[in-house]
């Protein structure tokens, strides 16, 4: 069968309408060849007792104030020595806002932060500890390693986040695969007796052995001595009272201890929180005692009882009247 001339003119501009998108396709040129870039990827969330849950990318806390420190610890290989640059970890924890009660002094005394890898291994920090008016540690979000005299990010093993503990005896605090910072707030079951000085405390909560002290069983204990400026005080050695007790630690998780704190509580309710790590030979080594004696007399006014924490810049942690110590086991 034959078309008509003037139709089979017609049927080819047709034909080449009904291709033109399957050719304008094939050659490109459509919307889609140049996608927007993926948005940054979040690296870690800040949540728990903050202003705001906020999650950070690596570029938003690299534009945090950098510092870079050279800090050295033991681990299972050995000796190691790291040059670390990275935020400070105060500092972004107070860029999200710690929720603090105004009317509760020293409120943020009883925190505590806790940081989390990627594989859940945690260790717990006292806000004391990171403060620059109490411990002043240092700690930091690390994100570049110099090695070499070279910086660059730090390897799959530890980052693109790494926890610091600048002065810990071993490496356990160090988080590395850092992804999750959860603030808290210490728990406690000792409730305020009203003020007034103490003859007795306790040590108590997750110990194998509660017990209660007075002043001839702290001083039938080894004695130690701390000078703070021109005050020297005697007492008992804050870590092996505590080790002494017993704390109910799981051997099916790894450095376990790293996720208790304890309260010290004092008999008008003031309360402040220690993480054990920092009390720890093996990690903060802290030289915390508790005293009952100054300069050679016995505590008058401050109970017969009192927290000394030589390292810290002020007296905030040294709870006087001590009424308990509790142990805790942070909440996973």
């Amino acid at each position: 069968m034959r078309f008509p001339l003037d139709l089979r003119r017609l049927t080819s501009p047709l034909l080449l309408l009904v291709l033109l998108p399957f050719v304008a396709a094939s050659c490109g040129g459509g919307d889609d060849d140049n996608p927007p870039p993926p948005a940054p990827q979040s690296v870690l969330s800040v949540s728990g007792d903050v202003t705001a849950s906020t999650s950070f990318t690596l570029a938003q806390i690299q534009a945090l104030p950098a510092n870079t420190q050279t800090v050295s610890f033991g681990s299972g290989t050995g000796q190691q020595t790291h040059i670390y640059t990275g935020a400070s970890l105060w500092t972004l924890l107070n860029q999200v806002g710690i929720t603090t009660n105004a009317a509760v002094k020293n409120d943020v005394l009883g925190k505590y932060v806790i940081a989390t890898g990627s594989d859940n291994y945690r260790s717990l920090f006292a806000m004391g500890e990171l403060s620059p008016d109490f411990g002043n540690r240092g700690n930091q979000v690390a994100y570049a390693e110099t090695i070499n005299g070279t910086s660059a990010a730090l390897t799959a093993t530890d980052g693109p986040l790494r926890v610091t503990a600048p002065g810990d005896v071993k490496g356990g605090r160090y988080v590395s695969n850092l992804v999750k910072l959860q603030v808290g707030t210490a728990t406690s079951t000792i409730k305020a007796s009203g003020g007034g000085t103490t003859t007795t405390f306790q040590l108590l909560g997750a110990v194998t052995k509660p017990t209660t002290y007075d002043l001839a069983a702290l001083q039938a204990l080894p004695a130690v001595t701390r000078t703070v400026g021109t005050t020297t005080y005697t007492g008992v050695s804050l870590w092996d009272l505590v080790n002494a007790a017993g704390i109910h630690t799981s051997s099916s998780v790894k450095n376990d201890l790293l996720g208790f704190y304890l309260i010290a509580t004092g008999s008008d309710g003031y309360r402040v929180v220690l993480s054990l790590a920092e009390l720890s030979p093996d990690f903060g080594n802290q030289p915390d005692i508790v005293a009952y004696a100054m300069n050679g007399a016995a505590l008058t006014t401050t109970g017969f009882a009192r927290l000394v924490i030589p390292g810290d810049g002020k007296a905030g942690r040294y709870v006087s009247n001590l009424v308990a110590l509790e142990v805790v086991s942070a909440p996973r």
